[in-house]
């Protein structure tokens, strides 16, 4: 059986991502050739062609896509193989890096962090962007957890494990001045205008169900995906906003805004989706629960 010799199948990874030998090339500091030759002894050893030529770029063969698909799974290991031997090396500090989408809730952000920003001896790393852009950089090994609150769907190639922080209930917030107490649930949100989480939201999909149960067509004036800016319209608004009261609880501390109505059987959850490793982060195993997590 032909050894897998590791430097030459760094040479096919690049120029598999790449698709081009001179851009390969230049990013592995080497000649063109030099590339040509490591990529001929790795089909020489595993008997099989890796590239078809298409035009001035290179193209896998079915065989290249099954070797760069091991390719990236076995570079990704290496890569966390170095950073878990470099943080065994540095065990005076720890670094937690945490991926946040960014129209997640400040309050609950600080509420998981905070245990992490004053602790002796350890490093803390936030990154926000979009989920998909998060769990990429977490399968890459970039990050040790990524702070959500809706679970994204899995594909057959994920391989994620999304754990619940918290579950909070979601209302009617407005301004203390609304009395409302008068009116059902059904003319609340059909009689005074609404602002609402957008269609993509784990929210608004309860949201929309309840409207169903109840039989109305709500009095939707605006949907609003970041929760910052939600907490900030909630405050200007006069008619009422549907959101976690976790979000506005400063505003709801003061009487700077009511909850008028909480929303029956209505939650929106805070997740915190993790990738398996072979060496955990101790820090972070203190911050999921104990609880078994939810397989996505």
């Amino acid at each position: 059986m032909a050894e897998l010799s590791l430097p030459h199948l760094r040479y096919f990874w690049a120029v598999a991502r790449e698709g081009n030998l001179t851009r390969a090339a230049g990013r592995l500091n080497v000649s063109q050739s030099a590339v040509s030759v490591q990529i001929r002894k790795l089909e020489d050893a595993l008997g099989t062609v890796l590239f078809e030529r298409r035009g001035r770029g290179l193209e896998l063969t079915n065989a290249g896509r099954v070797a760069l698909d091991y390719a990236d799974r076995i570079f990704s290991l290496g890569d966390e193989l170095l950073h878990a031997l470099e943080s065994e090396g540095r065990r005076a500090e720890r670094t937690v890096r945490v991926g946040v989408l960014a129209t997640l809730s400040r309050n609950f952000q600080i509420g998981f962090l905070s245990p992490l920003v004053n602790r002796p001896g350890t490093r803390l790393r936030l990154r926000s962007g979009t989920v998909a852009d998060l769990l990429q950089r977490l399968e890459g090994h970039d990050l040790d957890v990524v702070l959500s609150n809706y679970a994204p769907a899995r594909h057959e190639d994920a391989n994620w494990v999304v754990h619940t922080i918290d579950e909070q209930p979601v209302s009617l917030i407005g301004q203390p001045d609304l009395d409302l107490s008068r009116f059902g649930l059904a003319e609340l949100v059909t009689q005074h205008p609404l602002v609402v989480p957008p269609v993509e939201s784990g929210i608004r999909v309860g949201l929309d169900a309840l409207f169903e149960r109840l039989g109305v067509r709500p009095n939707v004036v605006a949907e609003i995906d970041d929760m910052a800016t939600l907490r900030v319209v909630a405050r200007m608004h006069e008619g009422l906003t549907v959101i976690p009261p976790i979000v506005v609880q400063d505003e709801l501390a003061s009487g700077t805004l009511v909850e008028h109505r909480q929303l029956p059987s209505l939650v929106e959850s805070f997740l915190a989706i993790t990738a398996p490793r072979r060496l955990r982060n101790p820090i972070l195993d203190e911050l999921l629960p104990v609880s078994q997590p939810v397989q996505r």
